[in-house]
């Protein structure tokens, strides 16, 4: 049974200070020829910090191991900032701006971006991976194999391939979620999953968490569409309107603003409902990261 309500900005606060401690010491300096100052560069200092979160949450409300989930945690962002590093150069998305900066490859050039993002992505692992009694063998292997899933070609890669391959497409409803679900949806699910992973539950809890991580990665890429329409770039800390401007298939293309609000909400219910059947004692703090991933949208 839950408690009394979350204070998320305190709740928040504390782990991002646990998260940035550790990136700050697991992402290196002293990597040759300039690439720590890129990698660096590309991880700290910056960003929401959304998928850690979820995993410190997850990790939570099934009591997992601590320093699994801390690993857990900054693994997955370590994926997420690789997979900016790559999409915002040229070949990709030709991006200039991300966090409010000038996005990697602009800041160190594209041979430099592409092995900082390559870098990241083996740290990531390597964190998972840390070779001695830290954590359980099966409890690494369960972290590394729902991580490689979410960023490979059935997750975050092969998203990024339609995206890719679908400027200029009118896409219905069903590719574009099926899309965004592997896009970006994937390594959002994967984050909670991966809390989950550092304890034990059962398949009620378990197949919950999924849905609930389903849910609220759709509903954030519903909210990203609906951003880049009605905010600027000073706010939203990368360039505004780039999707119209590159004529890619959007929520808000599809259905129209009001609309494209209007299902971000039913998504975020939905993903209150899963919380609601997963059995947890105390999913609040998952609760106010779902509502806080609409809100940023009204």
């Amino acid at each position: 049974m839950n408690a009394a309500p979350l204070d998320l900005a305190s709740w928040s606060q504390a782990r991002l200070d646990e998260v940035e401690a550790a990136l700050e010491r697991w992402v290196p300096a002293d990597a040759p020829a300039g690439l720590g100052d890129a990698m660096r560069y590309a991880v700290l200092d910056g960003g929401k910090r959304l998928r850690p979160l979820l995993v410190l949450a997850a990790a939570e409300a099934v009591r997992g191991q601590p320093q699994a989930a801390l690993r857990a945690a900054c693994a997955v962002e370590l994926i997420h900032a690789y997979s900016l590093v790559h999409d915002d150069m040229p070949c990709m998305d030709n991006d200039v701006l991300r966090r409010g900066k000038p996005t990697v490859h602009v800041q160190f050039g594209e041979a430099q971006a592409l092995l900082a993002g390559d870098a990241l992505q083996a740290l990531a692992f390597e964190l998972l991976l840390p070779g001695d009694d830290e954590l359980p063998a099966t409890v690494s292997a369960r972290l590394c194999r729902l991580l490689a899933q979410a960023a490979g070609a059935q997750g975050m890669a092969g998203g990024q391939a339609i995206d890719l391959a679908s400027v200029g497409l009118a896409l219905d409803q069903a590719a574009l979620e099926d899309m965004h679900r592997k896009k970006t949806g994937a390594l959002l699910q994967a984050s909670v999953l991966m809390g989950a992973a550092s304890g034990v539950l059962d398949s009620r809890a378990h197949d919950a968490l999924a849905d609930y991580g389903a849910a609220l990665g759709l509903a954030f890429q519903v909210v990203d569409d609906i951003l880049d329409v009605v905010a600027d770039s000073a706010t939203l800390g990368k360039t505004a309107g780039k999707d119209a401007a590159n004529d890619k298939p959007t929520f808000v293309s599809l259905m129209g603003l009001d609309a494209a609000r209007a299902y971000a909400q039913s998504l975020i219910e939905r993903a209150h409902a899963a919380l609601q059947r997963s059995g947890l004692d105390d999913t609040r703090a998952l609760a106010a990261l779902a509502r806080q991933v609409v809100q940023r949208s009204f």
